[in-house]
């Protein structure tokens, strides 16, 4: 399984961890239904983006990368999320791939996928979906319109998701006085993050995977890049499965610094909630559709988890009584009413839903002295069952 993690030019904000989130979940329901998991998350510490902050900040790129990437670590700790030092989960920058991405090059520009192409002094590479079949399948573009002749996109990234008609860099060629920059068996320069993201994947898990993941703005040219880079080399599907997270908006804008909307787990905290609350409302809904933050939903969804999480202290105080046939059956029947759910495209907000009514039941019979010490002890089990994939409960 695959998942793009930050790029870490800037610290992630709330939306990013929107989308690792529901990632960190779907991978801890797959381990929950039994499959066995290998999970690499993306960290892009090399990039256009990050060149130019570096500058602004008067530091080392690597010395930007690390500062943002310890920031990372810190938060994904407060939000319960999966660590590198996980069994099943690995974290890589690119920059331990540049060998990687170059020797994926050179297989492109052999078969006759890429080119070289001088560009203000730098001997570029740029790959030409034309010669790729099936380009542009996995947003469904329509490659009739993509123009004939040339053209070329030179940089990393550009803003907002329409498609850049033309060819894209897979390789910035070294130009005197640049700094960062790897001597490779194509020659001085660094990977393009078109090709980033091939190269950790082809490094570290193979050509072929089950599972790919990200927002919904890597649909756009990133992730059909991706495919058109490795499956060029291999003539193998890349994935069998692709799965993108919607936007967090906030009071139903987009977040941006120009619009002074942009939040981090920090500023949430220093507002008294806990990384519980924050995980809680960023899972809370299906990553297919857009969630809108505001601070009253997330003081209202703070407070249906603390009347949840109470609600099941209280079992645990339930008192000796005689089992009821009606209370068994409805513990037996927590943890596969939750992935009746679940299996539904992931859909935590019903998941909760209706198990917030299950041990909404249970407390009113352990308030009537209605549930037995060993229906209790069970449901207990359970819920620890379910929450090794929601991580909010205990």
């Amino acid at each position: 399984m695959f998942t793009c993690g930050p790029s870490v030019y800037r610290r992630p904000h709330i939306g990013n961890y929107r989308t690792f989130l529901y990632e960190d979940i779907l991978q801890r329901y797959l381990e929950h239904l039994g499959y066995e998991l290998v999970r690499l998350i993306s960290l892009t510490d090399i990039e256009d983006k990050a060149i130019i902050e570096a500058e602004k900040e008067r530091i080392s790129v690597k010395e930007l990368a690390e500062k943002n990437r310890n920031k990372f670590s810190e938060d994904s700790e407060l939000l319960r999320m999966q660590s590198p030092t996980y069994h099943a989960c690995m974290m890589a920058c690119s920059s331990t791939a540049v060998e990687q991405a170059a020797k994926l090059i050179k297989i492109l520009l052999q078969k006759g996928y890429a080119y070289h192409y001088q560009h203000k002094g730098r001997c570029n590479v740029y790959f030409d979906p034309l010669k790729f079949e099936g380009f542009g399948k996995l947003s469904r573009l329509n490659m009739t319109k993509w123009p004939k002749k040339n053209r070329r996109f030179h940089k990393d990234t550009y803003p907002g998701t329409p498609w850049n008609m033309g060819d894209f860099i897979l390789w910035h060629g070294y130009k005197e006085g640049d700094a960062d920059y790897w001597d490779t068996e194509i020659g001085k320069g660094r990977p393009s993050w078109n090709i980033q993201d091939a190269a950790t994947i082809t490094k570290y898990l193979g050509t072929t995977i089950n599972v790919a993941c990200g927002g919904i703005d890597n649909l756009v040219r990133h992730h059909d890049y991706t495919i058109a880079i490795i499956e060029s080399v291999s003539g193998k599907t890349l994935a069998n499965y692709w799965l993108h997270g919607q936007h967090l908006l906030v009071d139903g804008k987009k977040m941006s610094k120009s619009k002074g909307n942009v939040y981090y787990p920090d500023d949430l905290i220093k507002r008294g909630y806990k990384g519980e609350h924050i995980r809680f409302f960023l899972i809370y809904g299906n990553y297919r559709k857009r969630l809108n933050f505001t601070f009253e939903k997330m003081k209202k969804t703070s407070q249906k988890l603390d009347t949840f999480k109470n609600m099941v202290n209280n079992l645990k105080k339930a008192k000796s009584s005689k089992p009821r046939t009606k209370t068994k059956k409805l513990v037996d029947e927590i943890v596969s009413e939750f992935e009746i759910d679940m299996n539904n495209d992931l859909d935590v907000k019903t998941a909760f839903d209706n198990l917030f009514k299950t041990v909404s039941r249970l407390d009113n019979l352990k308030t009537q002295g209605k549930l037995s010490l060993k229906d209790a002890s069970k449901a207990l089990a359970n819920l620890r069952k379910i929450d090794n994939v929601l991580q909010i409960i205990f």
